[in-house]
């Protein structure tokens, strides 16, 4: 029987201890934190091994100028990351990124001054109620301050949405963001005004699921009722992707964002017939979660090649199993310190041409014409 040498190709008989010999590794003690993954990491073995390799494959999507999606799970902006976030999409390093939404909301804190702060697991959450403050494990926020100035901000870009015809969530968190430019006392500590700035288009796969989506109730059960249509987010991802010459993925944890990033290729081969892509090209996924309980956030992109969402079961797919808050900022700084800034996408500004793109493809595809007769019928 032929044993499976997953990763790379087989070696053949006898080839099996030709790869790299593993010494002892030194340390000079003056090291960069790039120097330290090619040189420690990678000459090591386990996760320190994955993460180099992670660094890498996020290097050489980049160099192949990939068109690079960003999926955040998990607290990343109440521990600080909004601040990776800026420089990555400043750099040129994402070009579009899916979050959920209580990243967007927690974002919006410091740039207007709002308390969040360190704090610690080990109280009693009891007193931190009765005092007002929330806590996000070992961060504690105001819940007047805090919560109700964001709230309010939700509330301002709310009324400022042109209602008169349906909008994604990309279109609603470009005028968050350009609100955070006019009115905060430091818009540049927030990624989602940055990605205003850039035209990078933010999207959140469960729209209800935050303080935004709760917010945005308000007017949708006491007013004017708020058009955002989470299907056009669907499609607007799909086009984006169909767009893309290469597509590229670094992926926050797992949850709904991961699963939103990786379905747009079932949506263009499995839904519209379209067999312009055949899968991502590069994923990268740092998360906590383990693929044997059966979840989603812990599933493997091998897997994932099982529906079509990848091109290859084994290549150019990295999964560093670590906490993200201690690999995401080691991959940033080894992509800063290795690759070059790359000119904006600014895909926010072409969406309706790639959404005509896609549309127009689809109009055109005999094959989902033959399956979707009764969507082809002339009025």
């Amino acid at each position: 029987m032929e044993h499976e040498h997953r990763g790379e190709e087989c070696p053949g008989p006898g080839g099996w201890l030709d790869g790299p010999s593993i010494e002892p590794l030194e340390l000079a003690g003056r090291e960069e934190v790039a120097d330290l993954m090619d040189h420690v990491f990678a000459r090591s073995g386990f996760n320190a091994r994955r993460l180099a390799e992670g660094a890498d494959l996020y290097r050489r999507m980049l160099d192949a100028n990939a068109t690079v999606g960003l999926t955040i799970a998990g607290a990343m902006t109440p521990i600080g990351m909004s601040g990776f976030f800026i420089s990555l999409i400043e750099k040129g390093f994402v070009d579009f990124i899916i979050s959920t939404g209580a990243n967007l909301f927690h974002d919006l804190a410091r740039p207007f001054d709002f308390p969040m702060v360190q704090g610690s697991p080990d109280v009693d959450d009891n007193v931190l109620n009765d005092d007002g403050v929330a806590r996000i494990y070992d961060v504690f926020i105001s819940n007047d301050d805090t919560l109700g100035g964001s709230d309010a901000l939700v509330h301002e870009a709310a009324r400022a949405m042109d209602n008169a015809k349906p909008f994604s969530t990309a279109t609603f968190h470009q005028k968050l963001g350009e609100l955070v430019w006019e009115q905060a006392a430091h818009p540049e500590k927030s990624f989602v005004a940055a990605a205003a700035k850039y035209d990078v288009p933010i999207y959140t796969s469960s729209p209800g699921d935050s303080a935004i989506g709760m917010n945005l109730i308000l007017p949708q059960l006491l007013a004017e009722p708020i058009p955002l249509n989470p299907l056009l987010d669907v499609i607007e991802t799909t086009a984006i992707v169909r767009d893309a010459k290469l597509n590229g993925v670094v992926e926050i944890g797992g949850g709904s964002p991961k699963n939103f990033y990786l379905q747009t290729q079932p949506t263009l081969h499995q839904m519209l017939f379209d067999k312009s892509k055949g899968g991502h090209d590069y994923c990268l996924q740092l998360t906590t979660d383990s693929p044997h309980w059966g979840g989603l956030s812990g599933a493997t992109f091998s897997e994932a090649k099982s529906w079509g969402k990848v091109r290859d079961a084994h290549s150019n797919n990295v999964v560093v199993y670590s906490c993200a808050s201690i690999t995401f900022p080691l991959i940033v700084q080894y992509a800063m310190v290795r690759s070059k800034a790359r000119p904006h996408r600014r895909l926010m500004k072409r969406i309706d041409e790639m959404v005509d793109g896609l549309r127009e493809a689809a109009r055109a595809n005999p094959a989902l014409q033959e399956e979707h007769p009764e969507l082809f019928v002339e009025a």
